[in-house]
């Protein structure tokens, strides 16, 4: 074999060296099965003596596919998010597939770069977790590839992993209702018009209790500090409630944590159901809804990978503990 040759760099080289044809060396650098043995070890020898890289994007445009799934979510740093997105990492590496996160801040125009890039070809598809833009936005570029929704979407186009949150907050509005509450509170995160799960809670109070009071509600909390504001909003009312439906468990921690420092006990005093059933609830012992977000982003790369347009329900469930 010659060597000093360093400086040459694309497959015709490296197939005249090896002594095979270009498409051997082509074959080779996709990894495809039907290569003999002996030529692929002569291929990878000189292309180990050329120190050659290859041009992945021109290697995946070659193949049609990059294998790289794009994860759309407004925040990397939620619980609800999180817990989806380790479902979608779960299994995506499982498949031999890489995942580009993609944050939005709810951003219309960050997200559509995102769009793009599905376009463009540099991922296979999409995964969204939340969106900011309408689905006729977004639907269109379905044409490029696959696009998963981590909410139930009646799309022609769209697939979607998903939870009946209509029915997970009625449930827990239920269970409120059924351990004696008859004034309940309660938390979300962006308002109505732009958020489908703070319609869909509203939705399933009023199916619970009726009409929504709304010194009851509290829009934009998100984390532990909101929690202890919320909770201190709902208690300083003139008539406050027995009990707080929080929109997270962390949330929920930031009430329980605020009412038990004012001396007051969880449940006797205040009732607190969160969601999400992270860690935190169950050292808390806080009662909460389990939507099973692990599992809604492990359904959304399995429909990803299936490539047809189907919807698939995961079930949720209540989790009761001694904070109700």
């Amino acid at each position: 074999m010659k060597t000093g040759v360093r400086g040459l760099s694309n497959i015709k080289d490296i197939a005249k060296l090896a002594g095979v044809s270009v498409t051997t060396v082509s074959r080779v650098l996709n990894d495809h099965p039907y290569v003999a043995e002996e030529k692929r070890k002569r291929v990878q020898s000189v292309m180990a003596e050329l120190d050659y890289s290859p041009n992945r994007n021109a290697v995946d445009l070659s193949r049609g596919r990059t294998n790289t799934i794009g994860f759309v979510l407004p925040y990397n740093d939620h619980p609800w998010f999180d817990k989806v997105m380790n479902g979608v990492l779960e299994l995506a590496f499982a498949k031999c597939y890489s995942v580009v996160i993609c944050p939005t801040g709810y951003d219309r125009a960050e997200e559509e770069r995102y769009l793009r890039m599905l376009k463009t070809k540099r991922i296979d598809g999409l995964i969204i977790a939340s969106r900011a833009n309408d689905w006729e936005t977004i639907a269109p570029y379905a044409k490029y590839g696959p696009i998963v929704a981590c909410e139930y979407i009646n799309h022609p186009l769209i697939s979607c992993a998903y939870v009946d949150q209509l029915q997970a907050y009625s449930d827990g509005f239920q269970a409120l209702k059924d351990a004696g509450h008859a004034r309940v509170a309660f938390t979300v995160g962006r308002e109505e018009q732009w958020s489908n799960s703070t319609r869909l809670k509203m939705m399933a109070y009023e199916a619970v209790f009726g009409e929504v009071d709304a010194e009851l509600v509290l829009q934009d909390c998100y984390d532990v500090a909101d929690g202890k504001q919320a909770a201190e909003v709902f208690l300083a009312l003139a008539e406050p409630p027995t009990a707080m439906y929080a929109n997270g468990d962390e949330v929920a921690a930031g009430m329980h944590y605020f009412v038990t420092h004012r001396g007051l006990t969880v449940p006797g005093d205040m009732a607190i159901l969160g969601e999400e059933n992270l860690p935190i609830a169950d050292v808390l012992d806080i009662s909460t809804v389990d939507k099973s977000l692990r599992e809604i982003g492990r359904v959304a790369v399995e429909l990803f990978l299936d490539g047809k347009v189907e919807k698939k329900q995961v079930q949720h469930k209540i989790i009761m503990r001694n904070s109700i």
